[in-house]
């Protein structure tokens, strides 16, 4: 993700990069926004290979259990999916100060509609990005997961076009059972 995605909220530890968290194998480099659940850094991984990545961390160490269940329930729910249009998950763990984190596939774009109109597109191109969004959500259906936050920001679309649907914060599966066996619910 390479939109705000809240800029009200401020990243764990501030703005001041001294205070972000440590993750082993990964260098932070800017926060790029945060949210509900937590943070997204541009991170690089630094081992077993170097790329740069989306890093999500978990908001605050120690979390109540539920709110820790949907940070890991997003994580998998991302790891089950393989599309072009939906950022790859890489790698999870817990940073030094025990917070969850994951990480993903940073993609450098805009929100679909916004990349529209700065791209200049016409209806005929808006109506093929559109198909693409709707190819992103129809696999996540097939996985059986509902995103329940699909709006144009949640859409990112690089410079060469491609769609990625992003932010499974409140995604939720089709089958009950399943998510409240994944969330610990009784």
């Amino acid at each position: 993700p390479t939109r705000r995605i809240d800029d009200a909220a401020a990243p764990p530890g501030g703005a001041d990069p001294g205070a972000w968290p440590q993750v082993p194998h990964y260098r932070l480099l800017e926060a790029v926004g945060s949210g509900g659940m937590g943070t997204v850094f541009r991170a690089e991984q630094l081992a077993p290979v170097r790329r740069e990545v989306a890093l999500k961390v978990l908001a605050v160490a120690g979390s109540d259990v539920r709110r820790l269940a949907w940070f890991e329930l997003e994580s998998r729910l991302l790891a089950r999916m393989q599309h072009p249009a939906i950022a790859q998950v890489h790698d999870a763990g817990t940073t030094a100060d025990g917070r969850p984190y994951f990480a993903m596939e940073f993609i450098r774009g805009l929100p679909v509609t916004r990349y529209a109109d700065e791209a200049g597109l016409g209806l005929e191109q808006r109506i093929r990005l559109f198909i693409h969004v709707c190819e992103g959500v129809q696999h996540a259906h097939q996985k059986g997961i509902i995103h329940r936050d699909v709006k144009p920001a949640n859409f990112l679309t690089s410079n060469k076009g491609r769609i990625h649907l992003a932010d499974f914060g409140l995604a939720k599966l089709m089958d009950d059972s399943q998510e409240e066996q994944a969330l610990g619910a009784s």
